[in-house]
């Protein structure tokens, strides 16, 4: 039998006037709601342009807390709605202490979690370290009261690590941008019980390559996603931006594939879209079936990935 979400992607370009993405951006999700999207994802950091091409440090200033005015709006909105919202937000934590976060909110408008970026790059007008903190590592494995205990102060809603948070009928596994490349990763929250991956993303072109350097990186930016939905029998959702920042044309390209790995709904390099998709979470169930990934693993062997290098 079928289980069928509707989930909506939302691609759009940035300004610099935070207040007009902010604005744009809802008013997406509102639009979203109206062609009955259950869970809405929006794009990496979507309330500003990618700040992180140059290290400066009067861009610390548009880090919010959490919570704070800026969740609470978006939390009146997804009561509104009625829809559930993954967010992705440039958090202050404490003075000198931030983190790229998406924080999870049910369609009853209550923040039931938050999710801190575990893998930060630094490249060439990718400086992320310089603003970064990387979310702290899991303990233990969680417990159910652990998971449902959300209310309270600001840490409250901070379980470390790789994690997972229903919305609605879905369990969305809250993975972001630099973490996609990381097979281990996709495992771990798939392990935690996610039917979905998703990654809001802020990924482009640079000025600095050959053309067919940034195709050749396109291609793999997809090729790698779709592997997590083979490797992990679930659904993928990469949610990316569009225009021209400085020296980065952002591609676009937001996309859901299947637990096979198939691209099911694709966005545009170049447009504003809301890309609304059903899902049928019985297929992980028949793909699982056919592909026991999960059964054949040898987990007695794995150790060794706690090493750094092994050579």
């Amino acid at each position: 039998m079928t289980q069928t979400t509707r989930i909506a992607l939302l691609q759009h370009a940035c300004s610099e006037d935070v207040s007009a993405n902010i604005a744009k951006a809802h008013g997406m999700i509102r639009d979203a709601a109206k062609q009955g999207a259950q869970v809405v994802f929006t794009p990496e950091l979507y309330t500003s342009q990618y700040f992180c091409q140059t290290e400066d440090p009067a861009k610390f200033d548009l880090a919010v807390t959490i919570p704070g005015k800026l969740t609470d709006s978006i939390c009146e909105l997804a009561k509104a709605c009625q829809i559930n919202l993954v967010a992705s937000l440039f958090e202050k934590r404490a003075p000198g202490l931030y983190h790229n976060t998406s924080v999870c909110i049910d369609d009853t408008g209550t923040m039931l979690n938050r999710y801190r970026k575990m893998h930060i790059p630094d490249d060439p007008g990718f400086y992320e370290k310089f603003y970064f903190t990387p979310g702290d590592p899991r303990k233990s494995c969680p417990r159910k009261s652990e998971a449902s205990e959300v209310h309270g102060s600001s840490e409250d809603l901070s379980n470390a690590g790789y994690q997972t948070t229903q919305l609605g009928d879905l369990n969305v596994g809250t993975l972001i941008c630099w973490d996609q490349w990381y097979p281990e990763a996709a495992r771990l929250t798939a392990m935690l019980g996610a039917q979905i991956l998703q990654y809001p993303t802020a990924i482009g072109y640079w000025k600095g390559e050959p053309a067919q350097e940034g195709a050749r990186q396109r291609d793999a930016w997809i090729t790698m996603q779709r592997s997590h939905a083979i490797a992990n029998g679930c659904f993928v959702a990469a949610i990316n931006r569009i225009g021209t920042e400085g020296d980065i044309t952002f591609w676009g390209s937001s996309f859901v594939a299947d637990p096979g790995g198939q691209i099911i709904a694709q966005a545009s390099e170049d447009q504003e879209e809301i890309i609304i998709v059903d899902i049928d979470l019985s297929l992980m169930e028949t793909t699982r079936r056919m592909w026991p990934f999960f059964r054949d693993r040898r987990i007695d062997t794995f150790g060794d990935l706690q090493q750094r290098w092994l050579k």
